[in-house]
């Protein structure tokens, strides 16, 4: 269905006078937008982040986070690979994140995957 729906939104641009914009943009577009969301999520959570050994506040993961974002950005071209190469471990030391949420600790990988998939289940539905 979504390639229904680009379609009509290629003639009705074409209509227009304007060009849809390349597969590429679209997904750029997507994966800016999860990883926007993730980045929220993680200092909205009220966790503590245990990053080389230190608890660290939401807020401060969040800030960490978005500052390897923004040196890495070539490297995480989607959500997964942002999560996969920039926000499970830690690139000096090599030592996985972990997040602590009322007790509960796991691997921020793991923690951040969770979210993406409810993210996108609720994202709403191309099929109309």
């Amino acid at each position: 269905m979504m390639h229904g729906i680009k379609t009509l939104i290629g003639v009705a641009l074409l209509t227009a006078g304007l060009a849809l914009p390349p597969e590429s943009a679209l997904a750029d577009t997507t994966a800016e937008a999860e990883i926007e969301a993730l980045l929220a999520a993680v200092g909205e959570s009220g966790c503590a982040f245990v990053r080389n050994g230190k608890r660290h506040s939401a807020e401060d993961a969040e800030s960490h986070l978005r500052r390897k974002y923004r040196r890495g950005r070539r490297h995480a071209k989607t959500a997964e690979l942002f999560i996969e190469r920039l926000a499970t471990a830690s690139s000096m030391t090599k030592r996985p994140y972990e997040i602590d949420c009322d007790g509960r600790v796991e691997r921020t990988g793991d923690w951040l995957m969770s979210r993406l998939v409810e993210l996108r289940s609720a994202a709403p539905s191309e099929a109309s």
